[in-house]
C-alpha cells in the first residue's frame, strides 16, 4: 500500500473535487432539516439516526467514486467491484433512509405535473427498476463495454451516473420510503428483493467462471496505461513499473483477481439484500401491529343506559 501512496499525489489519491461536491451536499442537507424545514408543510424534525444514515451514505458514495480506491480501482479489479459496492449498493439505500418523508413527500408534489405524470408511470414501475438497474450493472461488466467505458471518463462519468439513478428507484421499491406510494405490498417486497438477487447472478458467475482474464484494462498495459492516463494530472508521466514486475501493486494474478471480485459482489450483495429483507420484515409487523391495535366502530365500548 506504500507503492500506491509513494506513486500517486494527493488528487489522484484523495479525489479533492468530489469531497467538496459531497460536503457541499451534506450542508444543503443539514440546512434542510434545521434551517429550512419550516418552509416544508407537515415537516417535522429530523431523527438523529436518519442524519448519520445521510452522512454515512455521502462517505460510501465518497469511497465508490473518489478515495484511492478509485485509483486502486484502476489496478485490480476487485477494488474496482468494492468501489460499485459501496457506490450502489451502500449509499444509495443509506440516502432513501436518511431523506425525511415530508421532503420527498414535498418534491414529488412539486414536480408533479401532466408531463412528469406519464414519464414517472414509466420508470416508477417495480419492474422496469428491476430490469434496468441490473440490466445497466450486467451490461456494464461485459468485457467491451467495460474497457471502452474505462477509456473514455466522460462516457464513464454519465454511465455512473445513470446507474446512480436506476439503483435510486430499485432501492425506492425495496425500502418503501414513501409507503402510500409504494406499489408492492410488504410481502411482495420481500419477493422483490430476492428477484433481484437473482438477476445480478449472471453477471457475477460470468466473472466468476472465465476461463481467463476477460478485462484488457487489466492485462494489456497499452490499455491499461490510456486508462490510468486519465486519473493523472496533465502532463504527468503513467508509472508503468506498477503494472508489472516486482514493483506491480497487483498482489493476485489477473484471473484470480477477477474471480475475487465476482464472488465478493455476489456475497456482499447477499448481504446487503439480507439487510433490506429484514428491514421490509420489520415495517410489515409494525404494520400489522399498528392494524391490530387500530380502535374500530365495533370495537368500541356502547353506552348502556
Amino acid at each position: 500500500m506504500s507503492l500506491l501512496f509513494d506513486t500517486f499525489g494527493f488528487r489522484a489519491l484523495w479525489t479533492p473535487e468530489l469531497i467538496i461536491l459531497l460536503a457541499i451536499v451534506g450542508l444543503l442537507y443539514m440546512l434542510l432539516v434545521t434551517k429550512w424545514r419550516g418552509h416544508f408543510a407537515g415537516a417535522k424534525p429530523v431523527r438523529t439516526s436518519q442524519k448519520v444514515y445521510f452522512f454515512l451514505g455521502l462517505f460510501a458514495l465518497y469511497l465508490g467514486w473518489g478515495s484511492p480506491l478509485y485509483i486502486t480501482g484502476h489496478l485490480m479489479i476487485s477494488f474496482h467491484m468494492l468501489q460499485m459496492v459501496f457506490a450502489y449498493f451502500i449509499a444509495t439505500p443509506l440516502f432513501l433512509l436518511g431523506l425525511p418523508k415530508w421532503f420527498l413527500e414535498a418534491i414529488i408534489q412539486k414536480a408533479s405535473n401532466r408531463f412528469t405524470v406519464r414519464v414517472f408511470r414509466v420508470i416508477w414501475s417495480p419492474i422496469i427498476a428491476l430490469f434496468l438497474f441490473n440490466g445497466l450493472f450486467s451490461f456494464y461488466h461485459v468485457p467491451l463495454m467495460f474497457d471502452s467505458l474505462m477509456q473514455a471518463p466522460v462516457l464513464h462519468s454519465l454511465y455512473e451516473y445513470v446507474l446512480l439513478f436506476a439503483s435510486f428507484l430499485m432501492w425506492w421499491h425495496m425500502l418503501a420510503p414513501l409507503p402510500v406510494l409504494t406499489q408492492l405490498p410488504h410481502l411482495k417486497r420481500i419477493g422483490y428483493i430476492f428477484g433481484n438477487g437473482l438477476l445480478i447472478t449472471p453477471a457475477c458467475a460470468l466473472i466468476i467462471f472465465a476461463g481467463s482474464a476477460m478485462y484488457s484494462t487489466y492485462t494489456d498495459p497499452l490499455v491499461w496505461a490510456n486508462v490510468m492516463a486519465y486519473c493523472l494530472p496533465s502532463g504527468a508521466s503513467v508509472p508503468t513499473e506498477i503494472f508489472a514486475g516486482p514493483a506491480s501493486f497487483a498482489f493476485l494474478e489477473a484471473r484470480t483477481d477477477q474471480q475475487l471480485a465476482g464472488v465478493m459482489m455476489k456475497v456482499f450483495q447477499e448481504i446487503v439484500y439480507g439487510i433490506a429483507i429484514g428491514f421490509a420484515f420489520k415495517q410489515w409487523l409494525a404494520k400489522e401491529k399498528q392494524q391490530d391495535g387500530e380502535l374500530t366502530i365495533s370495537d368500541a365500548p356502547t353506552a348502556r343506559p
